[in-house]
């Protein structure tokens, strides 16, 4: 009964409903290096690039002898919206991944397939638990480094300070968030006060590390952040049993965006998620695959246009995610079947529902 409820509540928030007018969104490049197709998403560095901002002349270019590139850029944006049709606006979305959690560590340990066959469906071992995980001590120092990089851009760059903080849920990107701006010093109408979206988190998966804390956890532990309206006790989508596909994710990030667009007048805004989730949200917003390393940040200017008519109402299935009911034989990645797990004779190979959901280890 638990599986049938979590399902119908996914599929009423994720389904696109159509409706008498919709946005459509795409990126608007030349202004960055990310969304050049030469740009090294594996080498690039945000805090040497100037956060991989173009040196470039603009059309609102103008007694610009003292500015900084980041001064223009913002006349730029300006100049862009006023020119803009009514249905149309230009924001610019500044999206950072959480630093390593302790997921992150296992994954690394165990090797991928281990952890996508059976480590990952657990809680913890015997030293670290990734439920929800938290950051480990590499991952705070990777939200450190953002925070230095924010703190010299304000002061030398000029760089535009969010007027808008979003995070997920899940405790790795609270922290990284926290960690990031809280402790800037920052104008009382930019100052750091974040709101929690639920559906900012991470793909959902089998994974533990992808469910939650309840309501009253994150709130004891993050006290000065915002709930965002009707936001539930407990975690509505993770159930240890179906995961999304990559299309059901991107319906999600195209919901969450629309929600975002449609009621924050921010020009600037900043989204603290998930390397899977800024991978969804670049799809939906016509951006080139860049995949962001733990702790790593992206800028996307990003053109919405309100158009009439009905947009495709759309759904997607969720999945089972083949795994072993113990330790795998190998983490041979080439595997070719069971989703690259090779089960011991001793366990199950799980390609059905089969998996008891356990209390958070802490």
């Amino acid at each position: 009964m638990r599986f049938i409820l979590a399902a119908a509540v996914i599929q009423a928030a994720l389904t696109t409903v159509a409706d008498a007018a919709y946005i459509n969104y795409t990126t608007v490049t030349g202004y960055f290096q990310q969304d050049d197709p030469i740009t090294n998403a594996t080498t690039f560095d945000y805090t040497t690039t100037n956060l991989g901002l173009i040196n470039r002349t603009y059309s609102a270019d103008c007694n610009t002898n003292n500015l900084t590139q980041w001064q223009r850029f913002a006349r730029e944006l300006f100049r862009l919206n006023l020119e803009a049709p009514t249905n149309v606006e230009y924001k610019l979305l500044i999206m950072g991944r959480h630093g390593e959690g302790y997921h992150n560590a296992a994954e690394s340990f165990y090797t991928t397939p281990a952890w996508n066959c059976y480590y990952s469906l657990l809680n913890g071992n015997a030293t670290n638990s990734w439920a929800d995980a938290e950051l480990t001590p590499a991952g705070t120092k990777q939200a450190q480094i953002a925070n230095n990089f924010w703190r010299s851009s304000i002061t030398n760059q000029k760089i535009p300070i969010p007027q808008s903080y979003y995070t997920s849920p899940l405790q790795r990107c609270l922290a990284t968030a926290n960690i990031t701006f809280g402790n800037l010093t920052l104008p009382s109408s930019k100052a750091f006060k974040p709101t929690i979206k639920e559906l900012l988190r991470e793909g959902i998966s089998l994974h533990t590390c992808d469910r939650r804390h309840n309501a009253t956890y994150i709130h004891k532990t993050f006290p000065s952040y915002t709930f965002e309206a009707n936001f539930s006790e407990a975690d509505p989508f993770w159930n240890g049993v179906t995961g999304e596909t990559s299309a059901a994710q991107d319906i999600r990030s195209k919901t969450v965006l629309d929600d975002i667009f449609s009621h924050d007048d921010s020009t600037y805004i900043s989204i603290t998620s998930h390397s899977g989730e800024i991978a969804s949200l670049l799809r939906v917003l016509g951006h080139r695959t860049f995949s962001l390393s733990t702790g790593a940040v992206i800028p996307v200017l990003v053109r919405a246009e309100t158009r009439s008519g009905n947009a495709t109402s759309t759904s997607a299935s969720w999945s089972v995610s083949p795994h072993c009911t113990a330790p795998p034989v190998t983490s041979i990645s080439t595997a070719t079947t069971m989703g690259g797990c090779v089960c011991p004779n001793s366990a199950t190979a799980v390609t059905t529902p089969l998996i008891t959901i356990g209390p958070f280890r802490k």
